[in-house]
This record gives structure tokens, C-alpha cells and sequence, in this order.
């Protein structure tokens, strides 16, 4: 795993309250109906937990992934089912057929992209936000690598049934919004 990642990350968790629980993102909690009533889900960047934690409250059984360990152990003591895993995302196996639900926030890495299609189970739900190249303009330090272009999240599932996709816009306090969030289900 890249040690300077992990460094980077456990020093950001530690510094900026790793060890209260996170909160869901909006965009996962106003997507909840079309959440399975059980099944697998699988946390990408997991983060302290937060939406992991809020899954496993809406009955799922839930695989959080980060190589913080300080993120891991965060969520794992706030929310002791879940299965907690520290582990470099570049170099984790996915298996395929294995969740219904997976969630990739804030976490760019495109060739996970085919790992997720093999991974969600025929009719599972892929979840995802992240930042675009829109970010540039308030935050010109942000490597571009990380950053979507426009259209690409939804180019690079349009052979997906694709229930929800927005990008750009203003959000709910009038800010312009520097993120592209699409809900996909995997064709049956």
C-alpha cells in the first residue's frame, strides 16, 4: 500500500475529528428507497464510516474500505458489525457477483470502474459522487487527475441503466456545485 497515502490520510483523521462518527452523505440518504431491503454492500474510501454505518441501519451487511487506519478504526468503533478492512484499493480484490450496493464517494480511480460492473450482482446499485473539474476554479491546488471531466462519470456508465445523474448546478445553499453524482443499476 502506498505508505505515503496511509500517512497522509491516519494525519487528516487524526487532525480533523477521526474519532467522532461521520455523518451519511446526502446524496446516499436521498437515494434510500431504491436501496435493497438486504443483501451486500461494500464501502469504497470508506472513510470514518458514515455511510457504511447508515447502511448496515438500513439492514445490510456492509465491507468498508480505506487505508486510513485511523478511518478504520474510527468506524469500526462506532459501528462494530461492520467489516472493517485497511487496505490499498489499487491492489484489492473485488469478487465478482459479490454486492448489490456499492458506494464510491469522493474517490477517483478509474479502473475500478470495470471491477465494480463484475462486482455488483445482476440489478445492484452503484452509488457515486465526486469532484469534477469545475473544483479548479475555487481550488486551483487540486491534481486534475482527480477530477472528472464533464460527462465522463455518466459516459463511462451509459451502458447501465442510470435512475439518477446530476453535475454541476447550485446545491441547496446557492454554492455552485463542483461534483458529478450518478445511481446505476447493473443490467440483469
Amino acid at each position: 500500500m502506498p505508505i505515503e497515502d496511509a500517512r497522509r490520510w491516519n494525519t487528516r483523521y487524526r487532525t480533523r475529528g477521526g474519532a467522532s462518527p461521520a455523518e451519511p452523505h446526502s446524496f446516499l440518504v436521498e437515494h434510500q428507497p431504491l436501496l435493497p431491503r438486504s443483501g451486500r454492500a461494500v464501502d469504497i474510501a470508506m472513510g470514518r464510516g458514515g455511510n457504511a454505518g447508515w447502511l448496515l441501519a438500513q439492514n445490510l451487511d456492509v465491507v468498508g474500505i480505506d487505508i486510513s487506519t485511523v478511518a478504520v478504526q474510527a468506524a469500526k468503533c462506532h459501528w462494530p458489525m461492520l467489516a472493517a478492512v485497511v487496505a490499498d484499493l489499487t491492489m484489492f480484490y473485488l469478487p465478482p457477483d459479490s454486492f448489490d450496493v456499492i458506494l464510491n464517494f469522493y474517490y477517483l480511480d478509474r479502473t475500478l470502474w470495470p471491477v465494480y460492473k463484475r462486482a455488483l450482482r445482476p440489478g445492484g446499485l452503484l452509488i457515486f459522487e465526486t469532484f469534477t473539474r469545475a473544483r479548479l476554479a475555487n481550488r486551483p491546488e487540486t491534481d486534475p487527475r482527480y477530477l472528472l471531466s464533464a460527462g465522463e462519470l455518466r459516459a463511462a456508465f451509459q451502458g447501465w441503466d442510470i435512475l439518477t445523474y446530476r453535475e454541476g448546478g447550485m446545491d441547496a445553499d446557492g454554492q455552485m456545485r463542483t461534483t458529478a453524482s450518478l445511481v446505476a443499476r447493473r443490467d440483469r
